[in-house]
């Protein structure tokens, strides 16, 4: 007979614990909405001018710049902007490009496998369907060894 009320308190307590689980779960699908999950919401509802001013707002107390502000600047200037801007920005990738072949066509083919470690099928559908490139996105100084590598075997190659 105790052991009988041991077993039924033992039940008992399980399912009262299974009924506070399940109005735990239920607690934490109602929990608030997080800060960040009300300022979406509230910017969604806002004008794209109540927008634009809290951009300019947020850059004032911020001290920062939004990205689309300066990319604006830059080409309000005219026709002297994009070039002024354009050697500012160095280009750092570069494409090797086979152009001919020239006289020695098997050491050219040998030559791209080495530096494309491609098969002999598609090294030699390379070289024959020249013009090609040879080598994609590309330092400077790589692009220069490899058309230096080329033109050593008699190719003629070109960097872009």
């Amino acid at each position: 007979m105790v052991e009988k009320k041991k077993n039924s308190k033992e039940e008992e307590k399980k399912v009262v614990s299974k009924k506070t689980e399940k109005s735990d779960v239920k607690k934490v699908s109602a929990a608030p909405k997080g800060a960040s999950d009300e300022i979406l919401e509230k910017i969604e509802k806002m004008t794209v001018l109540e927008l634009a001013d809290l951009v300019k707002d947020l850059e004032e107390k911020f001290g920062v710049a939004a990205a689309m502000t300066t990319a604006m600047t830059v080409n309000a200037g005219g026709a002297a902007a994009p070039s002024e801007a354009k050697e500012a920005e160095e280009k750092t990738d570069f494409e090797v490009i086979l152009k001919e072949i020239g006289p020695n066509k098997i050491k050219v083919i040998k030559e791209i496998r080495t530096i494309t470690a491609l098969g002999l099928k598609e090294s030699k559908d390379l070289v024959e369907g020249a013009p090609n490139t040879v080598k994609e996105h590309v330092n400077q100084k790589a692009a220069e060894e490899i058309k230096e590598k080329l033109e050593a075997v008699g190719a003629v190659a070109e960097i872009k």
